[in-house]
């Protein structure tokens, strides 16, 4: 199963620290590329501006850990990468407690959970535990150290071009600036890998495909940057892919516009895979979709997602680890994009070429024997056959006679392999 597949590259991908910069990122994307050989790795140095942003510093981390007044090391970075607060400065202080509490981030609600916590553009060192850990300090002095260092250095995002018959381009984004983070953070690059893996594999594709695996935010802006003019000319769809993991359901996130093909792929296919699934306002958006679908961009961006970010309790917590993404959730999430791009391949505007009706049976298209599986097919294709005039996209037709467009790829294909239909001019 592809899914277990995902999984085990996710798992290797876990242990990992993470952040918008760094060498967490270098190794995550060169592990990516054993898989994807033509992955190229770009560098982009710090201070580049990126429209009203600019490239931060880079932010790398050894160690981390606090030692109690019993000589305890009691919050340890090597325990958990989330126990740093992302982008700390070093540190190497002795305080009592109460100067410690300034420095130290829980979720009371939550007492078993690491929160996950970052300060990327204001200088600040701090500390992540559970509330059960912070219940049980006491009075006394306590070693703090942070071995870190903010250096000027790169931010580092990976591109795959897959390239098509078209030189128009489906996109996909997802990134990689999280640390032990599983549903929020590793679902996305891993099944994206995994797609980027089956289009290579395709005989041949209409459209070329470009593929990005960025850090979240910063790293959106910096390539849109660097290639607005090339995306805003050759992009018509495409998708952010992130939480795509687990097993709880299915989410669709509309682009700003809300009614580009990829919102029209997006649905179709979620009504017919998972048809309970929810819709959420592009105003609850909160990934690189923003970026991509902001005024002057504008990209025809939308999300397919298992459950949304932000909606689900172990969101940002040390509890979205690899048991909460399953092998089965991460084959459902693939799936359910994998077949939204083959939608988007599929679908074409096609005309009939003969009168009226044709005659199917003398073309060995209309079945002999009359049955329940037979009739269906029947019905579909005489359906499918009105409706074809050389105006309506095939997925335009799927909708009008409520069928999943897979439905239909067989029956468009004796079709075309009779001579039937043709693509209209």
């Amino acid at each position: 199963m592809i899914g277990t597949q995902i999984h085990q590259l996710a798992t290797e991908l876990w242990p990992i620290c993470r952040s918008i910069t760094g060498n967490g990122v270098r190794k995550t994307l060169n592990i990516i590329g054993e898989h994807l050989p033509n992955l190229k790795i770009h560098e982009v140095p710090t201070g580049t501006p990126c429209f009203d942003w600019t490239v931060p510093q880079e932010w790398n981390i050894n160690d981390a850990y606090i030692i109690d007044p019993k000589g305890r090391k009691i919050v340890d970075f090597n325990i958990s990468n989330l126990h740093v607060v992302g982008y700390s400065t070093p540190i190497n202080l002795k305080l009592s407690l109460n100067e410690l509490k300034e420095h130290l981030h829980t979720l009371p609600e939550q007492p078993d959970a690491i929160p996950y916590i970052t300060s990327y553009y204001s200088r600040y060192w701090g500390f992540c535990l559970t509330q059960k850990q912070f219940d049980q300090l006491e009075d006394g002095e306590y070693h703090v150290v942070i071995d870190s260092e903010l250096k000027n250095g790169h931010l580092t995002y990976a591109e795959l071009i897959i390239e098509g018959k078209s030189k128009q381009e489906v996109f996909l984004s997802t990134y990689v600036c999280h640390p032990s983070l599983a549903n929020n953070e590793l679902s996305g690059p891993t099944v994206t890998t995994y797609l980027a893996k089956w289009l290579q594999q395709q005989p041949e594709l209409r459209y070329s495909y470009r593929i990005v695996f960025i850090p979240e935010t910063i790293g959106s802006l910096t390539y849109l940057s660097r290639h607005e003019h090339t995306l805003k000319k050759h992009v018509f769809a495409g998708f952010n892919i992130t939480c795509i993991g687990d097993d709880r359901g299915y989410s669709y996130l509309p682009s700003r516009a809300e009614n580009t093909l990829s919102d029209i792929v997006a649905q179709h296919v979620l009504q017919h895979l998972a048809p309970d699934y929810k819709t959420y306002p592009f105003i609850e958006s909160g990934s690189d979709e923003r970026r991509y679908c902001a005024p002057g961009i504008d990209l025809p961006i939308a999300s397919i997602m298992r459950t949304k970010y932000n909606q689900y309790p172990e969101y940002h917590t040390s509890l979205d680890d690899l048991s909460l993404v399953t092998p089965s959730g991460l084959q459902g999430g693939y799936e359910a994009l994998q077949r939204s791009l083959e939608v988007i391949e599929r679908n074409e505007v096609l005309q009939l070429t003969v009168k009226c009706e044709p005659q199917l049976g003398k073309r060995g298209l209309y079945p002999n024997l009359s049955t329940k599986a037979s009739n269906q097919l029947v019905s579909n294709m005489m359906n499918f056959i009105i409706y074809c005039d050389g105006k309506l996209s095939t997925l335009e037709i799927a909708q009008k006679i409520q069928v999943p467009i897979w439905d239909l790829y067989e029956i468009i294909d004796n079709l075309k392999g009779e001579g039937l239909i043709v693509v209209a001019n």
